[in-house]
C-alpha cells in the first residue's frame, strides 16, 4: 500500500512540475523581445527539421509514427511560413518608412495612428509567434521515443542531401497518402472461394497528384514482387461505346513477371469523371472471373461519385494548405539560396504563392522561371501577370469559376502586346504520359516564358502550342497548352465582364 501511495505522489509531483515548467515557458515566451522570440523560433525549426529530414531517409510503416511525423511536418511548415511572413512584413514596413514625407501628410499616414497600428500589429505578431513556438516545443517534447524508433527503421536508398534537389526528383508531402495505398495493395486477402478483388477509389481535383501517387506505388519493389502484372486503363478504353474492354485490351502493362496467369494482378483505372454503372459492373465481373485471389483495383478520378465503387474508404487527395504550399514553392524557387539575404524577393514570392492558391502547376512553372532570373523587377512582373490574369478572367467568368487554376473553359492570359486589343487565350491544356492524348498542339511552338512575358522574336498568329512543363518524376508527364489569339467582342472594362468573344 505504501508503494502504491508513493507511486501516486511521485506521479502527481511530476505532473505538477511539468505544469509549472509549461507555465514558466509560456510566460517566458510572452515576455521575450521580438528578436529573442525569432531566434528561438529559428533554433526550434532547425531541431524539428533535423528529425523530419532523418525520418524521410527511413522506411517507416508504423501508422502511429507516420501520424506523429505528419504532425511534426505541419508544425515545421507553419513555423517557416510564420518566420518568412514576419520578415516580409518587416521589409514592407521598412519600405514604407523610407518613403519621402509629403508637405501635407494624409490622414492614412498620421504618425499617432501609425503607432497605434504598429502596436496592435506587434501584439498580434507576438501572439502568433507564441502559438507557433508552443506547437514546436510540444512536438519536440513528444519526439524522444520517435527518434529511438526511427533508428530501428531501415534506410531508403541514398538520395541527394539538399531538400531542393530532392523536390526535383521525388514526391513531396504525400507520405500519409502513400502509406495508405501501400497498406491496401500489400494487405493479404483471406482465400475464400469467389473472393472479389479489393477496390480503392482515389479522388481529387485535376493536377493534384493522383497519377504521381499511383506511379510511385507501382514502381515500389514490394508492389512489383506482390503482383505478377500491373495493367492500366484510361477513361476511353474502359467506357467504349460498343463494349467494355477485356483485361487483355488494357492501354499499358506497366509490369509483368515470369509467373503464370493465375498470379495476382493490379488494375489501374484513370478516369476524369464518373463511370456508367452498367459498364463498371461488367468490367468488375470480368475481373472477378479472370484474376487470382489477392488482386487489387485502383480507380482514380476527379469525381466524388466513384467512391461508391470502393470496397474500402476512398483516399481523398487535396491541395496543400498555405503553409505547406509556401514551403514547397520556396524550396523550388530559392533552392540552396539563403532567403534571409533576399527579403524583397521573399516578399514577392509569398504574394505570388498566395495568388496561385495551391496550384502545383503554377508553382512548378513559375518557380522554374523565377529561379532562372533572380531579379526583383522580373519577379514583380511575374506577380503582376498573375494578378492581371485573375482580374481579367474573374471579370469574364464571375462566380462560374471558383478556382481559375482549375477552369475547364478557355481562359484569357494577357494582351498580345501593350497596345494590342487582342488576347492570348489558353484554349485547353493536357498532359501526355503513358496514355497519349489524341489532342496535339497546332501550329508553331512557343516557350512558356514567351507566352507569359512576351517576346519580340515571336509574334503569335492563330493557334500555337506551348510546352509548359516536363515532369522529372514518374510518370514523367509533359504538360502542354493549346493557345490562340482572340479579339474580345467588347473591350474589357474594370466594371463589366467581357460579354462576347469572337470565335
Amino acid at each position: 500500500m505504501s508503494m502504491f501511495i508513493s507511486a501516486v505522489l511521485s506521479d502527481l509531483t511530476s505532473r505538477s512540475m511539468s505544469f509549472l515548467l509549461d507555465k514558466l515557458s509560456t510566460a517566458a515566451i510572452a515576455a521575450a523581445t521580438s528578436e529573442e522570440t525569432l531566434s528561438s523560433l529559428e533554433r526550434l525549426l532547425l531541431r524539428v527539421h533535423v528529425i523530419v529530414e532523418e525520418a524521410e531517409q527511413r522506411h517507416v510503416t508504423n501508422q502511429a509514427m507516420l501520424w506523429q511525423l505528419n504532425q511534426m511536418r505541419k508544425e515545421m511548415y507553419r513555423g517557416y511560413h510564420t518566420l518568412d511572413d514576419i520578415f516580409k512584413c518587416k521589409d514592407q514596413s521598412q519600405a514604407v518608412m523610407m518613403l519621402p514625407s509629403s508637405s501635407t501628410p494624409s490622414r492614412s499616414f498620421n504618425p499617432a495612428k501609425r503607432r497605434r497600428l504598429s502596436s496592435g500589429s506587434g501584439l498580434r505578431e507576438q501572439e502568433r509567434l507564441r502559438e507557433v513556438l508552443v506547437g514546436l516545443e510540444t512536438v519536440i517534447k513528444d519526439a524522444s521515443e520517435l527518434v529511438v524508433f526511427l533508428s530501428g527503421c531501415p534506410r531508403r536508398c541514398r538520395q541527394p542531401y539538399s531538400t531542393y534537389l530532392i523536390l526535383d526528383k521525388c514526391m513531396f508531402g504525400r507520405q500519409m497518402e502513400m502509406e495508405r495505398i501501400m497498406d491496401f495493395l500489400l494487405q493479404e486477402e483471406v482465400p475464400i472461394d469467389g473472393n472479389p478483388p479489393g477496390v480503392l477509389p482515389i479522388v481529387g481535383p485535376g493536377k493534384v497528384g493522383k497519377s504521381t501517387l499511383i506511379e510511385h506505388a507501382c514502381n515500389d519493389d514490394r508492389v512489383r514482387d506482390h503482383f505478377s502484372q500491373i495493367m492500366c486503363f484510361s477513361q476511353n478504353s474502359i467506357t467504349d461505346d460498343r463494349t467494355v474492354a477485356p483485361l487483355s485490351d488494357c492501354d499499358v502493362i506497366k509490369h509483368r513477371s515470369g509467373a503464370n496467369g493465375e498470379e495476382r494482378v493490379l488494375v489501374i483505372i484513370q478516369l476524369t469523371g464518373d463511370i456508367d454503372e452498367a459498364v463498371w459492373r461488367k468490367f468488375y465481373s470480368d475481373c472477378k472471373r479472370h484474376v487470382a485471389i489477392g488482386s487489387k483495383i485502383i480507380v482514380a478520378s476527379r469525381s466524388d461519385k466513384i467512391a461508391r465503387l470502393g470496397t474500402t474508404q476512398p483516399l481523398k487527395v487535396q491541395f496543400f494548405v498555405p503553409e505547406v504550399y509556401w514551403y514547397f514553392f520556396k524550396v523550388r524557387t530559392f533552392g540552396s539560396t539563403d532567403t534571409r539575404d533576399h527579403p524583397k524577393l521573399v516578399s514577392i514570392a509569398m504574394d505570388l504563392a498566395q495568388e496561385m492558391n495551391g496550384c502545383f502547376f503554377g508553382a512548378t512553372v513559375f518557380s522554374g522561371l523565377l529561379k532562372a532570373n533572380f531579379d526583383a523587377h522580373f519577379w514583380s512582373t511575374a506577380l503582376a501577370i498573375v494578378k492581371d490574369f485573375k482580374r481579367v478572367n474573374l471579370l469574364h467568368f464571375g462566380d462560374k469559376c471558383a478556382d481559375l487554376w482549375q477552369a475547364l473553359e478557355p481562359v484569357f492570359l494577357r494582351r498580345v502586346n501593350k497596345t494590342s486589343s487582342e488576347y492570348l487565350v489558353i484554349v485547353h491544356d493536357y498532359e501526355t504520359g503513358f496514355v497519349q492524348d489524341s489532342a496535339q498542339s497546332e501550329g508553331p511552338q512557343m516557350s512558356i516564358r514567351d507566352l507569359l512575358f512576351g517576346s519580340s522574336n515571336f509574334r503569335p498568329r492563330g493557334r500555337f502550342g506551348v510546352l509548359a512543363w516536363r515532369s522529372h518524376i514518374p510518370p514523367h508527364y509533359r504538360y502542354m497548352m493549346n493557345c490562340e489569339v482572340r479579339r474580345p467582342g467588347r473591350v474589357v472594362s474594370t466594371k463589366k465582364p467581357i460579354e462576347q468573344i469572337a470565335s
